[in-house]
């Protein structure tokens, strides 16, 4: 299922473009002729001119006509008796019903992620400008599907807001235009950290000036974001940043609907509102960024009032295609501002400003997070053990790394390798790593169900041993979508491990053991065997090993033995293919 990301804007639909991103197309392409059944998501709103979204018959005539392939439209969510493989034999490529009108969408609802979802393995989501959504389609599909992986479209949208956030440059200036300083505090804080200086154009900038102290109308002055106001300030004046505020303002009063007047910015009469910037605010912008080898601007440019123009936006368009020319770097974030700008005008134009001001932020996007994330490792085994020819244990959630220790310190013609989420622990136990001692043991903050398969494959010894000890029970819930033990890091160790290697599972919560046995069992590729009639391996009435048999203890397995409670263990080996 690829969920994709377009816009109407025209009543004929069929007679306009409807705004597709091309790498969008090129993943659905990709994925139609690697053979994949392609079920794609969308979601649409009401061209400009009309108040109905179109039909999905008519969205599907569309993509046909761009991918070259036959599109039908399915309504199996509002039908649950239409079944997706019987639609599959009249057409190459499903389109889902418009989830707009699903009210479960917004609400990232269990149940209608699920629907959403039955029957599909792998979730590509290709619609950037929704990642800092929670959705159904984005982020609660995640959970049902076996893999969750970025398209063309996202991944080319996800590098440059990285590019954008680097910075190489200097001097490097931001220009902040709209309204919302509440909202926007935590980014521009975050540009205060970054940038060279501060240009505010829009509303916001009367916020600025009246945290300096400066005589401002307090009509203009939003509520309640005073504090945030004096700490940017007060980010500035740490840093030594220039805060640049514009002088003048052109003004229009609702009495003199033709008369414009301008006014210094402190002294604008009551009864006249700010429609753009005066002459000497223009001549102050033109001088801070001629000097600039960067410049980031964001939010729209022209003024947030009734009857605003949009002389300053075509104003500070002409200075940034300037500014271009000269070599110098310019980002325009927003769908408002880059529309301001010719093709091609020479600056990057970035229209998904949502999602940058929630990275300014320093928050995580939803839509992002909920996806695998198998990016390769490079490691250098040499350096990482002594002997990297010895047999490989791997111990999958290593937790404070108690019993690598041990085991290393016990069995040193083996290496052992722990992986683990929480990189807090994984740093303590690198300290220890590092100390003079065994070079046999090592560890890796990752998440393994989805970089188990690209750590490991490259080590030049065998892997003789996989070890899942005591997982957290809340995340191993069958519906929970980070749950440790999937079927993409089964098939990972049954394919990696050699013939005799061994895994070892075992859990003080009766059915998360019982889980992780019907997991392997399911996805081992009829490759595993579970032992019970080894010589040194005595088996409960109920068939769960009764000890350790590395005798070594985790530090959670301990303390579930000192309580009193029972461990559930088993141990399957890798057999030869049949």
């Amino acid at each position: 299922m690829v969920r994709l990301d377009f816009t109407l804007p025209n009543r004929q639909v069929l007679d306009s473009n409807i705004s597709f991103n091309e790498r969008s197309l090129l993943t659905i392409k990709y994925l139609y002729h690697a053979g994949a059944k392609v079920l794609v998501s969308s979601s649409w709103g009401c061209p400009k001119d009309t108040t109905q979204p179109p039909s999905a018959e008519i969205v599907a005539d569309y993509l046909s006509s761009v991918l070259e392939l036959k599109v039908m439209p399915t309504s199996w969510i509002s039908d649950c008796a239409q079944s997706k493989e019987e639609d599959f034999d009249r057409a190459d490529v499903l389109l889902i019903e418009n989830l707009s009108t699903f009210r479960e969408e917004l609400a990232n609802s269990s149940a209608f992620a699920r629907k959403l979802s039955s029957g599909v393995d792998v979730f590509v989501n290709d619609t950037f400008s929704q990642s800092h959504k929670i959705l159904a389609s984005t982020v609660g599909v995640t959970r049902y599907c076996y893999a969750s992986v970025a398209g063309f479209a996202f991944e080319e949208e996800l590098s440059r807001l990285v590019e954008i956030t680097t910075t190489t440059k200097q001097p490097y200036i931001a220009i902040i235009g709209g309204d919302n300083l509440k909202g926007k505090a935590a980014a521009i804080h975050f540009l205060a950290s970054k940038c060279d200086g501060l240009v505010f154009v829009g509303m916001i900038a009367f916020q600025i000036m009246h945290g300096k102290g400066l005589p401002v109308p307090l009509r203009f002055v939003e509520s309640g974001a005073v504090k945030d106001s004096l700490k940017i300030i007060d980010d500035a004046q740490r840093r030594k940043i220039p805060i640049l505020l514009p002088k003048d303002f052109v003004c229009v009063n609702d009495s003199l609907p033709k008369q414009l007047h301008t006014f210094p910015a402190q002294r604008i009469l009551d009864g006249w509102k700010p429609v753009d910037l005066g002459p000497n605010s223009m001549i102050d912008i033109s001088s801070m960024l001629s000097k600039c080898q960067k410049i980031l601007c964001i939010g729209p440019l022209k003024l947030k009032l009734p009857r605003a123009d949009n002389c300053l936006a075509s104003k500070l368009a002409a200075m940034l295609e300037t500014s271009s020319r000269s070599g110098c770097d310019v980002i325009v974030i927003g769908t408002a501002a880059c529309k301001e700008f010719s093709r091609p005008s020479g600056c990057t134009l970035f229209k998904n400003a949502s999602v940058a001001w929630v990275c300014f932020k320093g928050r995580v996007l939803p839509g992002l997070a909920a996806l695998d994330r198998a990016y390769p490792f490079v490691i250098d085994w040499d350096t990482t053990f002594n002997n990297p020819a010895q047999p490989l244990v791997v111990d999958i959630g290593s937790g404070n790394g108690l019993f690598i220790f041990e085991m290393a310190r016990r069995k040193k013609d083996m290496n052992f390798l722990g992986l683990e989420a929480n990189k807090k622990l994984v740093d303590l136990c690198l300290d220890s790593v590092h100390q003079p001692g065994l070079k046999n043991r090592y560890f890796i903050a990752t998440n393994a169900t989805s970089t188990f398969r690209s750590i490991v494959s490259s080590y030049p010894g065998d892997l003789v041993l996989v070890l899942i000890q005591c997982p957290n029970p809340d995340f191993n819930k069958p519906e929970h979508r980070w749950r440790m033990l999937q079927r993409a890091l089964v098939e990972a160790i049954v394919d990696l491990l050699t013939i005799n290697g061994k895994v070892f599972l075992q859990s003080d919560v009766e059915k998360v053991a019982v889980r992780m046995r019907e997991e392997f069992i399911r996805y081992g590729k009829n490759k595993l065997a579970i032992i019970e009639n080894e010589d040194d391996l005595e088996l409960d009435d109920e068939g769960w090993l009764r000890d350790n048999p590395y005798g070594v203890r985790s530090d959670w397995e301990q303390h579930v033995i000192n309580r009193g409670a029972p461990m559930y263990r088993l141990m399957f080996s890798r057999v030869n293919e049949s």
